[in-house]
């Protein structure tokens, strides 16, 4: 009978996260699997079931993590207070130089999985409005006409996507270096040197 360790503490449903985390943005969602995560973990698979009824509700949480954290974390930056789009724009940015905001490895894992679950392709899909609307609102919130702002809104989703898809990896000195020149990009305006100051004073 498979039976807890005794001798080691157990496990919490943290811990568990954390390993599939790991294994879903090393080796996608086939490879997640309980035996083997109890395995990497040093202990029986028992300890997985004080914490989650089977493999799927294991998935759901790991779903549930990614929406709350990269969609709702983006849309809040976008409703944050600034004084102007490029300051806007520097909160949003935020959330390309802080993981904690959100995560790209697991975006990308998620687009990945997605590509062979519907339903899951069906909360990406949600997810992925929820982002353009946000972007949008935040350019009309300064003026641009609605057609535009979408426009500029999709523009910086494609162009992230991108980041993410092409797995591109920058210093963090180097991609702020180069935050005004895609504020001006998609904004058409280049930000003032006290809203950069602001962004790297968060930052630093």
């Amino acid at each position: 009978m498979d039976t807890q360790d005794i001798s080691r503490p157990r496990l919490s449903e943290e811990d568990w996260l954390a390993a599939a985390y790991e294994v879903l943005t090393e080796s996608g969602v086939e490879a997640v699997k309980v035996m083997p995560l109890a395995k990497r973990l040093g202990v029986s698979r028992t300890s997985f079931y004080w914490h989650f009824k089977d493999r799927e509700e294991l998935l759901e949480a790991m779903v549930r993590r990614w929406e709350e954290r990269n969609t709702g974390n983006l849309v809040a930056r976008t409703e944050a207070y600034a004084e102007s789009i490029a300051e806007a724009m520097f909160n949003l940015f935020d959330c390309w130089i802080d993981p904690e905001l959100f995560d790209a490895r697991l975006d990308l894992a998620i687009r990945n999985w997605a590509r062979n679950d519907s339903s899951l392709q069906q909360r990406l899909d949600l997810a992925d409005t929820r982002r353009e609307q946000a972007m949008t609102n935040m350019f009309t919130r300064f003026g641009y006409p609605e057609t535009d702002a979408l426009i500029r809104a999709r523009a910086m989703i494609y162009t992230q996507i991108g980041y993410i898809s092409m797995q591109v990896h920058e210093s963090t000195e180097y991609r702020i270096s180069l935050m005004p020149g895609w504020i001006e990009v998609f904004t058409g305006t280049r930000p003032e040197p006290r809203d950069l100051e602001r962004f790297l004073a968060r930052h630093r």
